[in-house]
């Protein structure tokens, strides 16, 4: 195979929505969030164990965020368990209008 075989495709910064997913950006948020979880976990050296110990929140949820499985939580959920973590949650949401080819008629 040559390079000219190959073709480069930018996405849109958000993988759910190059896949055409329904709500990608609440499936990116919460992957994000889970991400931020798991870095947590991994800066503190904590297991699933230990952080159930230390914030009274399962370990099965903690096992589920490790196994990259954001979607069986609600959005607010995963951050509840971030800021139980880590104590220091900030978000910003930025509204922005539909496209116009979105919008019903």
């Amino acid at each position: 195979m040559s390079d000219d075989d190959l073709e480069l495709i930018h996405g849109s910064g958000n993988v759910y929505r190059d896949l055409k997913r329904p709500h990608p950006d609440l499936e990116q948020a919460r992957a994000l969030v889970a991400a931020q979880i798991v870095r947590t976990l991994d800066a503190r050296g904590l297991t699933t164990r230990d952080a159930e110990a230390a914030t009274g929140v399962a370990h099965s949820e903690f096992s589920r965020i490790r196994n990259a499985q954001p979607r069986r939580f609600a959005l607010d959920r995963l951050m509840t368990i971030l800021e139980t973590l880590d104590g220091n949650l900030g978000v910003r949401l930025v509204m922005q209008p539909r496209r116009p080819e979105a919008r019903a008629t």
